[in-house]
């Protein structure tokens, strides 16, 4: 859990109340998305703590198009911001259209909101691009004390973006995503272990590596984790990180090889056995 200033958190926990109350009337008067747009603008400044005239940006053009808003800090966009009118459902096609301004502007985060409901999502930029949703959060339903409410809104605010926060609940929850832990204990070295351990504990077992996985894969895991397109996505992750492991291990030259089994036995450990 991310440790929230208790400045930020008392700013965040009174303004919310306030915005509750805000939200409350516009969504029973069911306003427009022009008025919801102010109502965002005003909530990213009161409560996320951004600077409404220098980091807040609307109408943000992106080659011939515009995004509803734009988070901008140090020169640079951190947040494309795509708002719908208050009583308005989120839908499919509008994250579409937010993750198509990330994609051509090469922004990493994208927040849709009908200023109600807000949806956090990452974007991967790799081949093929891909997007996750970090967090999902109801400011109608949630209370203004709740720690886990006040650690969301720090995620995304003006502080938590100083401190890279966002990024460290994104990774902290993807290694726990139960679907790449699956793909983690598919992969050769996990199942090279399972297999000793079980001829540890069964010696007279003669189970291999395949016999393993399809165990793994047909009755310990649910068809879930290791089937579609999130499992294959998780298994490409997987490979690419073992790859990228394995071009960042040194080199060994001839020399050193040379001199490794040249020296001395009484230098290892099991010398002395």
């Amino acid at each position: 859990m991310a440790t929230v200033p208790k400045r930020v958190a008392s700013r965040i926990t009174s303004e919310l109340r306030r915005y509750q109350k805000i939200l409350e009337a516009a969504h029973a008067r069911d306003v427009n998305e022009s008025n919801t747009v102010v109502i965002i603008t005003d909530f990213l400044s009161d409560v996320l703590g951004f600077d409404k005239y220098s980091e807040i940006t609307a109408e943000y053009a992106i080659r011939g198009t515009y995004c509803d808003l734009a988070i901008k800090v140090g020169g640079t966009v951190q947040y494309l911001i795509e708002a719908k009118a208050i009583g308005l459902s989120l839908k499919e096609r509008h994250l579409r259209q937010a993750i198509g301004y990330a994609v051509t502007h090469g922004v990493e985060w994208v927040l849709l909101t009908n200023g109600v409901t807000w949806h956090v999502y990452r974007m991967a930029f790799e081949q093929p691009v891909s997007h996750s949703l970090v967090f999902s959060l109801n400011l109608l339903e949630a209370a203004s004390r709740d720690p886990e409410t006040i650690e969301k809104l720090y995620l995304i605010s003006r502080e938590g973006l100083s401190k890279s926060a966002i990024e460290e609940y994104s990774e902290h929850k993807d290694a726990l995503n139960p679907v790449l832990v699956g793909a983690v204990l598919l992969t050769d070295p996990v199942v090279s272990v399972l297999r000793r351990e079980l001829r540890r504990i069964t010696p007279g077992a003669k189970a291999d590596d395949q016999e393993i996985r399809e165990t793994l894969t047909e009755e310990v895991l649910k068809r879930e984790i290791v089937e579609g397109e999130e499992a294959r996505s998780a298994s490409g992750k997987v490979k690419r990180a073992a790859s990228r492991s394995l071009r960042k291990r040194p080199r060994v030259t001839k020399e050193e090889a040379e001199a490794l089994v040249a020296s001395p036995r009484s230098e290892t450990p099991l010398a002395n056995k």
